[in-house]
């Protein structure tokens, strides 16, 4: 991870103090004096300041239940970070693992543990993400076939110079609606759900991402969150 986010995963500093910090000369890496926040540590690197060893503590893991009108980042915006509904320290040092657009509800994860995020969100680790979709057109019956074929092999997007990678598109007709769907996909381009039914002549009115691997959203309501347990993180560690 970066210097100067281990330092503040080992002190109470922030981010900007962290990097003060270190243009004071005071960190140590491997004994030499070290202060570009960007370096790249590791647990076996011995990293003190002022001759005191730092420990980073240990790294944390939580879902959540995205709203709509939020966003996922870690600053507020036009709408406020999803950060906020988290009742936990330093919830702002924390990063999202997939994000999700302002008016997407549903399934996030969190974590300041960089490597495991890279395996929830990496296309190469092939994790799969679960959508309840709700489009504008119906999808006749006699083309639903033919539909969930070209999902099968990969879409064109538009300015993309490749296919997506194979989706498994299910039509939900035990819904109260008709124009239901879920969608696994196993990559994040920007706005990807949107932009493939768009690349097949229909339009998503409604988004909500309610699995990720083999984490499932279950009970939580809108807002709600809480803690992964170890056999969850384990998932993607």
């Amino acid at each position: 991870m970066r210097l100067d986010k281990f330092i503040c995963k080992s002190t109470e500093l922030t981010r900007n103090e962290a990097k003060k910090l270190l243009k004071s000369g005071e960190v140590r890496v491997n004994g030499e004096v070290e202060k570009n926040p960007a370096m790249q540590v590791h647990e076996n690197n011995s990293i003190t300041v002022d001759g005191q060893m730092l420990t980073a503590r240990t790294s944390r893991y939580f879902m959540l239940h995205k709203m709509a009108d939020s966003i996922c980042s870690n600053i507020d915006e036009i709408y406020p970070s999803v950060l906020n509904y988290l009742d936990v320290d330093k919830a702002f040092d924390l990063h999202i693992a997939g994000r999700l657009d302002a008016d997407t509800t549903g399934l996030v994860l969190i974590t300041d543990d960089g490597r495991w995020s890279h395996n929830v969100i990496s296309p190469k680790k092939g994790c799969k993400k679960i959508y309840r979709v709700w489009l504008r057109n119906i999808i006749a019956e006699d083309k639903s076939e033919e539909l969930i074929e070209r999902f099968k092999q990969g879409i064109q997007l538009q300015g993309e110079s490749s296919l997506t990678r194979p989706a498994i598109l299910e039509l939900v007709r035990d819904s109260d609606v008709d124009n239901e769907v879920l969608l696994t996909i196993t990559e994040g381009k920007y706005h990807q759900v949107k932009r493939m039914f768009a690349a097949v002549g229909n339009r998503v009115i409604g988004l909500h991402r309610e699995q990720i691997g083999a984490i499932k959203l279950t009970d939580l309501a809108p807002g709600e969150w809480r803690n992964l347990t170890e056999e969850e993180v384990a998932l993607f560690s």
